[in-house]
């Protein structure tokens, strides 16, 4: 017998649904509301290609080891594709200080720490000219979902969609990564699927410039100033991608209004940079020119949705994935991964048993299992992002000593640990490429006491793991960009 699987979606997520999924007993069908891309090259995809329904499509983009993995393991030809047209694989020594290379020493476990960058549009490019050669795939284009074909029940069956010309297609499966503006979950919940969510602000507003190599150029070498950095009031990154292009993506807390409205000038945006050390290089006009508008996104929310309650599937024969089931801050890289992560988790539960309703709970459990501990260190992350956004608008705010305590510990045995040992900066690597829980590597007390150790020796002693300053501070980068320090503090003192 065919399973014929609908997948609402080819985005990312809905690729990796098919590049899970695909096999000789199902017949996958990709319903994609926007149009195909063009016929030509990664440039022409990334100047031409419409696509409404991914709102940060010319925004930074990379793919952390754990789904490296998953395409050099499961799909080998894509790899080799998007090397081929110009993805990057950013390796483990690559990552290294001058100080750790001094002493590197390679290990087989160096070669997953490979991060695949590369401009969305390319990335999706090359996926879906792949997907589209997979045998029992389609990609139907320009096919809006206005809804689910609902059996009622109890719970409520899904048995196919519905199109924007009435007609209803009929399918065993429906896989909705529509991401996150999906309407599915509301009309689920109408029709009585007990579906539960929690969802908060990142707290955060996006903005991501693209960048050009000058012909004859490379890229500036990796100095003691980093490329990513954390302002407080500000948070930055730069991302090389194909074929001589890099992006500059920039996060201002949502309650920094006068940064918020003055960075989506290219001018403003360029001035930011010549103020950060790490990003001057690149900037260069020299070496580099922008070639975009500041794309912005905004209304950033960490969500999640589960599909089970009291042991019991809420609803049978539909999967969410993607954003349409767990959305987080893209600040953290990991949107793609817990796509492609659930896509193999739909397919493992697929295959362990027919029962429509055993299937959606061992989906779910996995789903818990694999991605829950990083939705919820991002979550902790964001909220102390927000808090330390609102303390730097409040003069005179002293944290408390616990509070201070735990910054120390972070800043002065932490981070000064892992840029000064190689062992422990493959250790906290494996939970930030979600190849373990992400704060393992810190419950080990071999791990810990090596931390300790550091932090004991002191600034002095460690001076050579600190980076230099990352940037100057809120007044002055303010002042310089000719907007107003005090009018956010005065808002929120108001407010």
């Amino acid at each position: 017998m065919t399973e014929r699987v609908l997948v609402i979606g080819a985005g990312i997520g809905g690729l990796c649904t098919a590049l899970a999924l695909a096999s000789p007993e199902r017949e996958l069908i990709l319903l994609e509301r926007d149009p195909s891309p063009p016929t030509g090259d990664a440039d022409e995809a990334f100047a031409d290609w419409a696509r409404r329904g991914v709102g940060h499509l010319r925004h930074s983009h990379a793919f952390l080891a754990r789904l490296r993995l998953i395409l050099r393991d499961e799909h080998p030809r894509l790899l080799a594709d998007l090397l081929e047209a110009g993805a990057r694989d950013l390796g483990f020594e690559q990552m290294l200080s001058d100080e750790l290379k001094r002493g590197y020493r390679p290990q087989p476990e160096d070669r997953d720490f490979v991060v695949l960058t590369s401009r969305r549009t390319t990335l999706e490019l090359v996926i879906r000219r792949y997907v589209e050669r997979l045998a029992n795939v389609e990609i139907r284009s320009e096919v809006f979902v206005t809804g689910l074909k609902i059996a009622p029940g109890a719970p409520p069956r899904v048995i196919g969609v519905t199109i924007e010309n009435g007609e209803d297609i009929l399918g065993d499966l429906v896989v909705d990564a529509a991401g996150r503006t999906t309407a599915s979950i509301e009309q689920l919940v109408e029709a009585g699927a007990a579906i539960t969510e929690e969802s908060e602000t990142a707290g955060i507003l996006y903005f991501t410039r693209h960048y050009r190599l000058n012909p004859g150029m490379t890229e500036p070498p990796r100095g003691r100033a980093p490329g990513t950095g954390d302002l407080g009031f500000l948070k930055y990154g730069v991302f090389p991608a194909d074929n001589g292009w890099f992006s500059i993506t920039m996060c201002v807390p949502e309650i920094e209004l006068e940064m918020r409205k003055a960075i989506v000038s290219p001018e403003t945006f360029n001035g930011i940079c010549e103020q950060i050390p790490g990003l001057v290089p690149w900037t260069d006009p020299a070496r580099a020119q922008g070639v975009s508008r500041v794309f912005g996104m905004g209304d950033l929310h960490s969500r999640w949705r589960d599909m089970t309650r009291g042991g019991a599937a809420t609803v049978l024969g539909y999967f969410p994935l993607g954003d349409s089931l767990v959305r987080t801050n893209p600040l953290y890289g990991r949107g793609c991964s817990f796509a492609a992560i659930s896509a193999y988790a739909l397919r493992d539960s697929l295959g362990q048993t027919p029962d429509p309703a055993a299937r959606l709970l061992a989906y779910q459990d996995r789903i818990n299992t694999s991605l829950k501990p990083y939705y919820q260190d991002m979550l902790n992350q964001d909220r102390q992002a927000i808090r330390l956004a609102r303390n730097t608008l409040s003069p005179g705010h002293r944290p408390k000593l616990k509070a201070r305590l735990m910054k120390r510990f972070l800043e002065d045995g932490v981070a000064v640990a892992i840029r000064s040992d190689v062992g422990l900066l493959r250790a906290a690597l494996r939970g930030f490429h979600m190849l373990e829980h992400p704060s393992a590597w810190l419950k080990r007390p071999a791990n810990i006491l090596r931390v300790l150790g550091y932090w004991a020796r002191g600034k002095k002693a460690n001076a050579a793991a600190y980076p230099p300053k990352l940037g100057p501070g809120r007044h002055e980068m303010l002042t310089a960009l000719g907007l107003s320090p005090q009018l956010d503090i005065d808002r929120l003192a108001a407010a």
